[in-house]
């Protein structure tokens, strides 16, 4: 069993939403995507206690927080002169197909017999080949290995303005267009499902509580054991007096306070005021009872959730053994289980709750996790500015190959598949030089210029100048907007480079470093050669550095090249000792960002005011 396809309207940052999911994989992009809202999607739509919150949505789950019709006011015909009428709405209340909705329909294909069962006259067929539903009218078809049976669910959220409240349900989606009655997709039903949403911290606080929906009460209705012990519990803290010893002072009170009371009501309105835990209920048992796990070497015992962040993760791992072990079809959704656990840890929580659901799908940061990912199995989601939200494959170029790609994907990948800006450098000098100019540009001016880091822009690491291609295209085909940065270029490079980014800043000297010694200042320079640890080689060639500033640093370039030689030289430059290719090449790329910035503002604008006409 496993969720195949998801589609999304109204929920969140989505307006519209059409995501294939594999069997296992991980969902990337920048912050605020919506690789969270997918989650959350199934959850409303698949989460067997998530319907139990009242209200199970709020004003902020609907796109832009409309939850109500807008009504638009047209201006009244008038006569050629005469002052135009006020404008007036119109008197018909909105249809009930205009009212803002949330819907989420999910397909969930692979369907053991236990769900075939319970699914019953809801079940369809789906073609993984084409991820369409097969409906021909020959029955025979449903025997090709790649159709499947499966069932549509759908969830409606939405504000009832008699009830000043939201609502939200699930429904089984072939009953909302035949039957006359819609049929709930139930509580019960969604256990069936076996989803499970685990949010790291949320998760993790309560894993060992015995509140409805965590991880050990789950644990528990699975083993269909029922603790009988409320009562118990509640008869002996009802049992028990606080502060009944005379010695605190606070029992002779109450009794001086019970005398009084003798004296103007009866016996029977209430007498002998006495201190007990709370008025608690089993609500509020199930709220306060927690594991305790013994810390260190000691017999001290602690609550579960004041143990690191590190240990709880992993105890939530244990719990989801439990789980699995009890029901062999789960499907799992985890956000970023990389949360304070080292990297060898990450990667067999990656394996094992690989090995203990039937589906997992999770959000990360951590290139050790998604290097765990195949290519297929790696989800690239990117958000345009109406709010659609769209799923993007990963397709190598020519010039990187899958060994690469795997070889390198910490080092030179990664980042760039998780930045919504992606700058492709040369080599290992532009690098790692050009970010240091431009955090050392903002330092010194910042009314001006900007670093890299606040503009949203990762650089990555060509190898060469005849890798810049391929790097940009790999980036742009998953929506980023590609920058590159490099040294002269033949027409011929220069033209394929510029087929693929959004800007090429390209200076006209063949190494980056004659482009600094030639742009900077000579005490710059000179004050360098003061600062550094010469190699012994370069040191018995210039006994005197500083006498000869230039050639010296030439060879020191030259030997560091690609090991921050230039980064360290920018670093402690002034404004006007930075070549000025490097403080245009900052002002351009700023510009660059900025514009595409106001762009997609613009198309934001323009997009809400198509959507109210």
């Amino acid at each position: 069993m496993r969720v195949s396809r998801i589609r999304i309207e109204n929920f969140r940052g989505v307006k519209s939403a059409e995501v294939f999911l594999p069997s296992h994989g991980v969902l990337i992009g920048d912050n605020n995507t919506g690789k969270t809202t997918i989650l959350e999607a199934l959850d409303l739509a698949l989460g067997p206690d998530r319907l139990n919150r009242k209200p199970p949505v709020d004003e902020h789950d609907f796109f832009k927080g409309v939850y109500i019709p807008v009504t638009v006011l047209e201006p009244a015909e008038g006569a050629p002169g005469e002052e135009a009428e006020p404008a007036v709405a119109d008197e018909e209340p909105a249809a009930e197909s205009n009212e803002p909705k949330i819907k989420i329909e999910v397909t969930v294909v692979d369907l053991t017999d236990e769900q075939k069962a319970v699914f019953g006259d809801y079940v369809e067929f789906w073609d993984a080949r084409t991820n369409t539903f097969y409906d021909e009218p020959n029955p025979e078809g449903t025997d090709v290995d790649s159709v499947t049976e499966a069932i549509r669910v759908t969830f409606h959220g939405w504000y009832d303005s008699e009830e000043d409240d939201f609502e939200g349900k699930t429904y089984f989606t072939r009953s909302l267009t035949e039957s006359e009655k819609p049929e709930p997709f139930s509580r019960k039903h969604k256990q069936v499902c076996g989803f499970l949403y685990l949010r790291s911290i949320r998760t993790g606080s309560r894993a060992l509580s015995l509140e409805r929906g965590s991880l050990l009460d789950i644990i528990l209705r699975l083993k269909e054991v029922r603790p009988q012990m409320w009562e118990d519990t509640l008869a002996t803290l009802s049992e028990n007096n606080v502060a009944s010893n005379p010695n605190l002072g606070i029992s002779p009170v109450l009794e001086s306070i019970n005398a009084a009371l003798k004296k103007y009501v009866p016996r029977e309105w209430g007498i002998e005021p006495h201190l007990k835990v709370s008025n608690l209920t089993r609500e509020h048992l199930r709220k306060v009872i927690t594991a305790f796990i013994a810390t260190g070497d000691g017999t001290h015992a602690a609550p579960f959730y004041r143990q690191g962040t590190g240990t709880i993760n992993m105890l939530v791992l244990a719990m989801l053994s439990q789980i699995a072990e009890d029901r062999q079809n789960v499907i799992f959704a985890m956000e970023e289980p990389e949360t304070a656990i080292p990297p060898y840890a990450q990667k067999r929580i990656v394996h094992e709750v690989r090995k203990l659901a039937s589906q997992t799908l999770f959000t990360s940061h951590s290139p050790y996790v998604l290097e765990e990912f195949s290519l297929d199995e790696t989800v690239v989601l990117a958000r345009d500015t109406e709010g659609v939200l769209m799923q993007r494959s990963i397709t190598l170029p020519d010039n990187v190959k899958l060994k690469r790609y795997r070889q390198e994907f910490r080092t030179r990948f990664c980042e760039g598949l998780l930045a919504r800006r992606v700058l492709v450098a040369e080599g290992a000098t532009e690098a790692s030089s050009f970010p240091v100019a431009c955090r050392r540009l903002e330092e010194l001016n910042p009314d001006i210029y900007s670093s890299l880091e606040a503009l949203g822009i990762c650089v990555v690491d060509a190898g060469s100048e005849t890798n810049i291609p391929g790097m940009a295209q790999l980036y742009r085909e998953l929506g980023k907007h590609t920058f590159a940065i490099c040294d002269r270029q033949d027409d011929g490079n220069k033209e394929l480079i510029e087929a693929q980014v959004d800007l090429l800043l390209m200076h006209g000297e063949k190494g980056v470093e004659d482009m600094v010694l030639k742009g900077t200042t000579e005490e710059a320079l000179k004050r360098f050669t003061r600062l550094i640890d010469w190699p012994q080689h370069l040191a018995q060639k210039y006994p005197d550095p500083e006498a000869q500033a230039t050639a010296a640093l030439s060879d020191y370039f030259t030997w560091s090249k690609g090991n921050w030689g230039i980064a360290d030289f920018i670093a402690q430059c002034s404004e006007v000792e930075i070549p000025e290719w490097l403080r245009e090449a900052a002002l351009q790329l700023k510009a660059a960002c900025t514009h595409s910035e106001m762009d997609e503002a613009a198309a934001a604008q323009e997009a809400e005011a198509d959507g109210t006409n």
